[in-house]
């Protein structure tokens, strides 16, 4: 499968050749700042899967202290990608330009979730990170 992504601008793309997994949908304080919504939705993709296209110099980071960090756009602003030790992990679902043919899968960090938002009702839903899946069914947490 081929996945083609940019920024809001356009200036930044980038393409996927395989598959998206483990899509969720992150809903803590830091999540919310760093993509000015309610909470993220990102997928995980294979460092070798990935490809910037073109736009690369605009690129700009904020690696936080465990190697983790996100990559933006300098002219929009658009935050494009999760990365680790320098190599891209993961990307945000909104800067994808085709179906992705995924759905977030569960929901994380609902304990912290902004007080205006309101979560579908039936998703798997965690207060703080997804369980190993020996735990996954005593924690899960069902609205």
């Amino acid at each position: 499968m081929k996945l083609t992504g940019e920024c809001f601008c356009g200036e930044i793309k980038y393409e996927i050749n395989g598959r998206l997994r483990d899509a969720k949908s992150c809903h803590c304080s830091r999540c919310r700042k760093a993509f000015s919504s309610q909470a993220s939705a990102y997928a995980l993709v294979k460092p070798s899967d990935f490809k910037w296209v073109c736009g690369t110099e605009l690129l700009t980071s904020y690696v936080g202290k465990q190697g983790f960090g996100l990559q933006f756009c300098k002219q929009c602003g658009s935050t494009l990608c999760g990365i680790y030790q320098k190599k891209v992990h993961g990307v945000t679902l909104g800067c994808i330009n085709e179906d992705p043919e995924l759905e977030i899968g569960h929901h994380i960090f609902v304990g912290s979730k902004a007080s205006w938002e309101v979560i579908p009702e039936n998703v798997p839903q965690y207060e703080e990170h997804a369980p190993d899946s020996v735990t996954a069914y005593r924690n899960l947490k069902k609205r």
